[in-house]
């Protein structure tokens, strides 16, 4: 379902199967969300390993909200990720990676 050279990143929600997509759009929306920081701030945390719950919330709503889900963060507070919080931490960090690589290689784009 989700496809890795566009930028997506499956999870599934509520027994439900979601592509997640960090678009300019949800990026633009994750950084105004974000309670300390830029987006680079946000990618430093994800790299040493101190990013908070908040900080994979957030990226978890921009990624649905760029794969066309059109809920609010406050709707998955109740919802079952399967994997738990480990694999919601997984797929956020999954999200930042594809979102700054260039297509095609293993190098990150110049944040």
């Amino acid at each position: 379902m989700a496809n890795p050279w566009a930028g997506e990143v499956e999870l599934t929600l509520d027994g439900e199967r979601r592509a997640l997509k960090l678009t300019l759009g949800s990026l633009a929306e994750l950084e105004s969300t974000l309670a300390t920081g830029t987006l680079i701030d946000l990618v430093e945390r994800f790299e040493s390993g101190k990013y908070s719950t908040r900080d994979v919330l957030a990226l978890i709503v921009a990624g649905l909200r760029g794969g066309g889900w059109q809920g609010r963060s406050e709707d998955l507070l109740q919802a079952d990720i399967a994997g738990g919080p480990i694999e919601a931490a997984r797929i956020a960090a999954q999200l930042l990676v594809l979102a700054f690589t260039i297509p095609g290689t293993s190098e990150a784009g110049a944040l």
